[in-house]
């Protein structure tokens, strides 16, 4: 086993594992687990490169007299733009989907400046720019067309946003790959017709040419977070970064 208590030269490789995979696959519970396990050996921490709208939406919620009201309203806008994709989106709807998504970039760049203090960053998502939609971690916008020209700039705004991100590939992708029933039974509140999307599309990203890993995410947790392990380990031993033996 290869040990990474001396800073990784992030120059060469970006010192990320990235956990990607539909709802209900048990991201958060692996993420938590591998951080443990890791800073065993160095530093490591877990990063949340989702777009955080249920976060930012409880945040809205309790804000005082408009809060409740204020977050229905984007949270319907936002369905709309995912249900009905041809539809452009208004210009309140356009600025709400973007600054999402400009905190998903505040966030990525948290992530490379631990990556490059030497820190093992174990994100759970990823953003790409292959497949448009926060469904799969990419631009939200560009699941629309047309609009005028505010919405317009905003969408290519967020583009350029998802292309740069994409850009940096992360040392190791861990895919975690579940049927759309179980994945249900986990997230019971999420729609089995928007899970079963998400799974259709997961298995198509190629995260940049990024070194991918598919693991069965209905195995038992244990088997899991062993095969993460050795996948993570593998990546070290032939990843250009700062190691010794254990």
């Amino acid at each position: 086993m290869r040990s990474f208590s001396q800073p990784w030269d992030s120059s060469h490789s970006l010192s990320v594992v990235a956990l990607t995979g539909c709802d209900g696959s048990g991201k958060s519970t692996l993420q938590a687990d591998l951080v443990a396990r890791l800073r065993e050996h160095g530093p490591a921490e877990a990063l949340y490169l989702g777009q955080s709208s249920g976060r930012i939406g409880e945040w809205i919620a309790g804000l005082p007299l408009i809060g409740r009201a204020m977050n229905r309203y984007l949270v319907g806008k936002s369905d709309k733009v995912h249900d009905q994709p041809s539809t452009p989106p208004g210009n309140v709807t356009a600025l709400a989907i973007y600054l999402l998504s400009r905190w998903r970039a505040h966030k990525f760049r948290r992530m490379l400046a631990m990556a490059r203090r030497g820190v093992l960053v174990v994100t759970d998502r990823y953003p790409q720019a292959e497949k448009a939609g926060f469904n799969f971690d990419g631009p939200q916008l560009a699941k629309t067309d047309g609009g005028n020209w505010w919405v317009r700039r905003l969408r290519a705004s967020e583009r350029r946003l998802y292309v740069w991100m994409a850009a940096s590939v992360p040392m190791l992708v861990i895919r975690l790959n579940v049927d759309a029933e179980t994945a249900h039974a986990r997230k019971p509140d999420h729609k089995l017709s928007s899970l079963r999307e998400k799974i259709a599309g997961w298995p198509h990203l190629t995260f940049n040419g990024a070194r991918i890993v598919d693991l069965d995410a209905r195995d038992e947790a244990g088997t899991v977070l062993r095969s993460s392990l050795h996948a993570i380990y593998a990546a070290l031993r032939t990843s250009p970064v700062q190691a010794s033996p254990a």
